[in-house]
Parts: structure tokens; sequence; C-alpha cells
């Protein structure tokens, strides 16, 4: 990220040629650590949304869980009713809470991945931070005592720092343009799926096989309670 590129320009090595071009040292250390500051404030909203954001997914995912379960429930009520098609249309709701459930097994693994990345990304941030703030005095001593060294400062470029945002910010958008395609394909494939011949079929097989499971343990219960 950007912001660690800044941060580490205050380490390098040629730290003293950095700030001897300044002709204010002291006031550019600490506009370094104001801008590390507020990108600290800045990562810990990210990782707040970043988390808030797998909590969502994981409340969705127990959610669909937790429909399925019912819809499941409703099948077994609706055989034992006698009303064999009523219960395979609750099957039917059945599967298509476990399929959701299943999508969200992954997002909220990925969501879990990211917040662990952000959360650590932070931790470095913070650290970093810390030692701005402990050699702020002394990083100012070492340019003063670099100029009186020096005829001439070390020509660096104006734009230090600047790159690395720009290529942040180059790769977010291009990250964001492969969200996109990817958003777009899985909704292409979902519409190809939905002419696909051997769909209705293939449902029919699987209602078949979760009306034979759900039967079974029906059986296999009322052999229990007998």
């Amino acid at each position: 990220m950007s912001i660690f590129a800044r941060v580490s320009d205050i380490f390098k090595a040629n730290v003293n040629e950095m700030l001897d071009r300044m002709e204010d040292p002291e006031k550019m250390v600490k506009q370094m650590i104001i801008e590390m500051e507020e990108a600290l404030v800045k990562a810990t909203s990210g990782l707040a949304k970043a988390m808030a954001n797998e909590q969502s997914l994981r409340k969705q995912q127990t959610l669909a869980m937790t429909q399925a379960k019912q819809w499941e429930d409703k099948a077994a009520l609706a055989l034992r009713a006698g009303n064999a098609d009523l219960a395979k249309q609750a099957l039917s709701k059945k599967m298509i809470y476990d399929g959701q459930a299943k999508q969200y097994d992954a997002m909220v693994a990925q969501a879990s991945g990211t917040t662990t990345q952000l959360r650590g990304q932070l931790d470095s941030l913070k650290t970093k931070l810390d030692e701005a703030r402990m050699k702020q005095a002394t990083l100012v001593a070492r340019a003063q005592a670099a100029k009186t060294q020096k005829e001439f400062s070390t020509v660096l470029g104006t734009n230090v720092g600047q790159g690395a945002f720009a290529k942040f910010d180059k790769m977010e958008k291009k990250i964001e343009g492969m969200e996109a395609e990817a958003q777009a394909f899985s909704e292409l494939s979902g519409e190809a799926a939905a002419d696909d011949p051997f769909r209705d079929m293939e449902k029919d097989m699987q209602l078949e096989a979760e009306m034979a499971k759900l039967m079974e343990k029906m059986n296999a219960g009322g052999g229990a309670g007998a």
C-alpha cells in the first residue's frame, strides 16, 4: 500500500539527504507524522468496514442455513400428513437455501482473510508510527547536522512518495475493473445455466434424492421411537 511506502521513506538510509533539502526539516518531519496519523485513522476505518462486512456475511450465511432447516421441517410435516407434492415443494425451497449457504462459505472465507490482512497492516502501521514519533527529534538533529557538513543537497524528485500513491490508485481501479468483469461473468454464467436443458432433470433428481433421504430419516426416527 502507498502509505507504507510513504512511512518507509523516513527509515531509508538516505534520510539525511532527503531532509537536508528541506528548508525546515523539523516542520517536514512533523508533517510526515501528521500524515501517518491521518493514514492510521483511515486504516482503522477501513478495518472496521471490513469487519462489519464479514459480520454481515456471517449473519446472512446463518440465516440461509436456518431457512434450509425450516423448509426441511416443513417437508417432514407434509410427508407425515401424506402430502408428497407439498413435501417436494418444501424440499425445493430447502435446496435453494442450501445453495445460498454454500455460496456464503466462500464469501465469508474471503472476507475473513481480508479482515486478517488489514488488521496486520494496521498493526504494522501503528508500529512504524510509534518508531517515527520516537525518532522525530533524532531525525531533525541529523538533518541539521547534515546541512552544516554539506554545501549542497542531493536533488530528489519533487514527487517523492506520490508515485506510490499513483500506483496504488491505478491498482485499485484495475482491481475494481477485475471485480466488475468477474461479476459480469458470474451473471452471464447464471444466465447460461438457466438455458441448460438438463437443469430441470437434474433438479428433479436432486428432489427425489432429498425425498429419499428425508423418508429414510423419518423411518429411522419412527423405528427408534417404536
